[in-house]
C-alpha cells in the first residue's frame, strides 16, 4: 500500500477535494429522494432508449421491482455518499458509484438519432457529465486517498496497533 510520501500535497488536496465533492453531490441526490414522498425512478427509466431499456422496461413493468429499484437507488445513493466524503471504505464506494452512475449513463446517454423528452444539461454528444463523474471515481478507486486522509485511515492505525501487541 501506498503512503502519503508518494503524493505531492496539492496531488492529495485535489484528489481528497475531488473525492468529497461527488461524495457531496451523491449524499445530496440520495437525501434528495429520500425526502421526496412521491419520487420514483419510473420517470427517467421511461426515457430509456439505449443499451439498458430492456430492462428499464421490465424494472417499470413490475411494481415490486421497481419499489426495491428506488429503495436500493436512494440509500446506495447516501451510502456511497458518505464513503466518500468521511473516507470510509473508500474504494469500495468509489466503485459502487462508478458502476451506478455508468448504469445511468447506459440508460440515457447522449447519442445521436435519440432524443429524450426531458432536457438534459450537461450532455454534449456522447460524452455527458455523468460519464465524467463516473470515470473520476473509477480514477478515485485507484488512489488510496481514504487510507491517507480519512476513516479508512484511522481504522488502519488502530489495526496496526492491535496487530503490535
Amino acid at each position: 500500500m501506498r503512503n502519503n510520501k508518494t503524493y505531492t500535497t496539492v496531488q492529495l488536496v485535489t484528489l481528497v477535494a475531488l473525492r468529497f465533492l461527488i461524495g457531496w453531490h451523491l449524499l445530496y441526490e440520495g437525501f434528495s429522494k429520500l425526502l421526496s414522498p412521491n419520487w420514483t425512478s419510473a420517470g427517467f427509466l421511461k426515457e430509456s432508449q439505449w443499451i439498458m431499456a430492456g430492462f428499464s422496461q421490465w424494472v417499470i413493468s413490475n411494481s415490486g421491482v421497481l419499489n426495491v429499484v428506488d429503495f436500493l437507488n436512494t440509500w446506495g445513493l447516501i451510502a456511497i455518499g458518505v464513503g466518500l466524503i468521511m473516507g470510509l471504505c473508500t474504494r469500495t464506494a468509489a466503485i459502487a458509484g462508478a458502476l451506478l452512475l455508468f448504469m445511468y449513463y447506459l440508460n440515457n446517454a447522449p447519442i445521436i438519432g435519440i432524443e429524450y423528452s426531458i432536457p438534459s444539461e450537461g450532455d454534449y454528444l456522447i460524452i455527458s457529465k455523468t460519464l465524467i463523474e463516473a470515470v473520476a471515481l473509477f480514477a478515485l478507486a485507484v488512489f488510496p486517498t481514504g487510507s491517507i486522509i480519512g476513516l479508512d485511515a484511522i481504522i488502519t492505525r488502530i489495526k496496526g496497533k492491535k496487530d503490535i501487541k
